[in-house]
């Protein structure tokens, strides 16, 4: 049909458009629905053709952006996202010149090179400001995989689409599709699009869409057809409205691509420029982000850039922001309110402190009920974090990361301070410091207990369990000998204090009031019983990923992805006499981790790993590596199932020997989808499958279903022991603005 309408003249093309007459019949909805369907379809098979006709390009990215506060109130500095804004001024202009480096199928790399503008920090305000600039319309998803684009191959699935207009003459004829979403979802768009007959090639889209807190606009306008940038977009125009707290926020953005040079793709490569001899080397497609030293501010700079002139309202903004500046700079500031300024800013923003020549500090906000999880076997915990970096002659980089926090149910203040410094960035060999307090732990003495007792009467309540704090200290030194394979040397070092000092502490709670001691028990145990224990390890690493894709950013080697498993095993041995009542013991661990991509925005996680106590003569506290359980919140990015949210934490420490598996599939559109009200706050979906195996849980089972959102992330989960059903527990976490 789309063929026979293509033969039309324009004016019988209208009549299948518009109908018979004035009023629209059914059978005129029909037809125009059945001509788009016959569109769309060679739309859609073009598109991945379409989609890397383009290897490689060069462009000049302008972006004109303006923010309006349309309302706001005190919350609006409760935003860690949001930039400073001016007492008294709602409205805002930025502007930005980059370098723009293009590698299909959907690898940006966006250099700034020149920002002007009457906010500071407006443009690194929000870290996924750019992801709007770097959109391949042929793609089957958009935004980095946040949206199903309505030409992906299976597309008809979620979109309907209808026939609007058709303009041009015989030879030039363009089709106007409308699609709408077949239901509502934070992961579909509406809009049209404008095609080309014959080629099937996009010249004009505009899509809509939405989140929780943030509504788009956006209309691409592509190059001409026969022209090198015919698959290429050419201007952006992006309208956002952010509604949050009662503050409400519009933005529109204006952006041209000048292109300096495009590779098209050729099915022969012959006298094509060789790719590099390594084919996982993609550092023709990663560079540095922002050349910070590079980086021009000024407003004469800008001036020889800008390729649209400014408009008298624009040129209006820039002259009261100077003005402001120049009143504000010769008046003076009671230092009292400028200290509680800052704290205020410390209290309530996200911030980064640049030290100059010492490097930078990044803070989240102090005060943020953002920063909170629940848990239901592990209760309300909150955390903070603070990022240290520092940038050294051939790329070497210093990073540390303290992080605070506390849970409310133990009623326990944790901390820990990772200090990483990448030495020689090329083979990626750092040395690394790991330092804090970790959960509270029993020793090996508990497994006695552990073992005599049955399985169908096992209960953590009949073992009054003798608990004690750890703090540890972990070096290490890692290198990667090829690429994919790191060998990682260091040391650990726990020094353990019991909670409740004491001589000796019945393990048996069942026993009558006159027993003061556990049956069995000789003298020589209390000889052994200690109120402090260390212990003093060395300890070795191997971990293997083949086919390692990399690039390299100036002299740093950065890994990425695989296509592969990542296969890892860890031993550690304690040496008796090293420090104060310290004991022998060796660990080692094996574990194997897959992503398996599926398709479109689906994906199916894998996770197996085991590992032993095997020197068991002595006292040691059983403190898996791979096994335990974190005492801080985790949210969606957490180790993608690799976690038991309902498991009790004594567990953990329960046995010398364990088995795990771990199976999650995530994808959009699994259940919430039927729920056609509720399913558009969803942005995606997963289904867990944990099993475990130890003495007395053979198996335990955790079975879960978890939504994730732009706010919140909500997890609901059932657990069995011994086959058996123990209980359902709930998972809740903010993610709003996390890093």
């Amino acid at each position: 049909m789309c063929l026979l309408l293509s033969a039309l003249p324009v004016e019988v093309a209208a009549s299948v458009v518009h109908g018979a007459g004035e009023d629209v019949t059914h059978a005129a909805a029909g037809r125009r629905k059945a001509v788009a369907d016959s569109i769309m379809e060679k739309v859609i098979f073009f598109a991945p053709f379409y989609e890397t006709a383009v290897d490689d390009y060069r462009a000049g990215l302008y972006i004109k952006g303006r923010v309006d506060i349309i309302r706001r109130n005190r919350l609006i500095r409760f935003l860690p996202t949001m930039f400073r804004l001016r007492k008294g001024v709602d409205e805002y202009l930025i502007e930005t010149f980059s370098e723009l480096h293009y590698t299909a199928p959907d690898i940006y790399d966006q250099k700034v090179k020149a920002v002007t503008g009457t906010a500071s920090g407006f443009w690194e305000a929000d870290g996924h400001l750019p992801e709007y600039f770097h959109i391949n319309v042929y793609s089957p998803s958009l935004l980095y995989d946040q949206l199903v684009s309505p030409l992906a191959p299976n597309a008809r699935k979620y979109y309907s689409y209808s026939l609007d207009t058709v303009t041009g003459n015989r030879h030039e004829r363009q089709f106007k599709i409308r699609f709408v979403p077949r239901y509502k979802s934070f992961q579909l768009v509406e809009g049209y699009m404008v095609v080309s007959d014959n080629v099937w090639s996009l010249r004009e889209i505009r899509m809509a869409g939405r989140s929780e807190l943030f509504r788009f606009d956006i209309i691409l306008l592509m190059g001409r057809v026969g022209s090198p940038d015919e698959f290429l977009p050419t201007y952006y125009f992006i309208k956002g409205k952010f509604k949050l707290l009662g503050n409400e926020i519009e933005g529109d953005y204006l952006a041209t691509l000048d292109y300096t040079d495009i590779t098209q793709a050729r099915p022969d490569r012959e006298g094509l420029p060789e790719r590099p001899k390594n084919k996982y080397d993609l550092t023709e497609s990663y560079t540095l982000r922002t050349d910070t030293n590079a980086l021009r501010r000024d407003t004469a700079s800008f001036n020889a850039l800008r390729p649209i002139p400014l408009t008298p309202h624009e040129k209006l903004l820039y002259a009261d922001y100077f003005r402001s500046a120049d009143t504000l700079a010769g008046r003076p500031r009671r230092k009292a309110l400028a200290f509680w300024g800052q704290v205020g800013d410390l209290l309530t923003s996200r911030y980064t402190v640049d030290l100059q020549r010492f490097g930078s500090v990044r803070c989240s906000p102090i005060i943020n009920p953002l920063l909170l999880s629940y848990i239901g076997s592990n209760g309300l915990s909150y955390r903070q974090e603070f990022k240290y970096s520092q940038l050294f002659r051939g790329d070497r980089l210093l990073r540390i990361v303290p992080r605070v926090g506390y849970n409310f149910k133990q009623k326990e203040f944790y901390w820990r301070m990772v200090a990483d410094f990448d030495y020689w960035p090329q083979k990626r060999a750092a040395l690394h410091l790991d330092v804090g307090n970790g959960n509270r732990i029993y020793s090996s003495e508990i497994l006695d207990d552990l073992k005599a007792m049955p399985d169908s009467v096992f209960d953590f309540s009949k073992i009054n369990m003798d608990y004690f704090k750890d703090l540890y200290l972990i070096f290490s030194h890692s290198w990667e000998v090829v690429n994919g394979l790191t060998f990682d040397v260091g040391l650990s070092i726990h020094h353990r204090t019991a909670v409740e000092k004491s001589d000796f502490t019945p393990l048996f709670s069942g026993l009558g009031t006159g027993d003061a001691v556990r049956p069995g028990t000789s003298a020589g145990y209390l000889d052994r019983f200690r109120n402090t224990y260390s212990s003093f390890a060395p300890r070795v690493r191997l971990t293997w990923t083949p086919g390692q894709y990399y690039y390299m950013n100036g002299a740093r080697k950065v890994n990425l992805h695989s296509h592969y498993p990542t296969v890892s095993l860890e031993w550690e041995r304690g040496i008796k006499g090293v420090l104060p009542n310290s004991n022998r013991y060796e660990r080692i661990e094996l574990d194997a981790q897959y992503n398996l991509k599926l398709g479109l925005m689906r994906d199916l996680y894998f996770r197996l790993g085991c590992g032993a106590f095997t020197d068991q003569q002595e006292l040691y506290f059983v403190d898996f590596a791979n096994l335990r359980r974190s005492n801080l919140p985790t949210g969606w990015n957490d180790e993608i199932g690799g976690v038991f949210q309902l498991l009790d934490g004594r567990w953990y420490n329960s046995s010398n020997r364990y088995l795990r598996a771990h199976v999650t599939y995530e994808a959009p559109f699994l259940l919430m989808r039927h729920l056609r009200k509720y399913t558009q706050y969803v942005l995606n979906e997963r289904i867990y499958y944990n099993m475990l195996f130890v003495p007395h849980l053979n198996p335990y089972i955790e079975l879960g279903y978890g939504i994730g959102t732009n706010i919140f992330d909500f997890g609901l989960f059932a657990s069995f022991a011994n086959l058996k059903y123990q209980e359902v527990g709930v998972k809740f976490t903010f993610e709003l603005f996390n890093d």
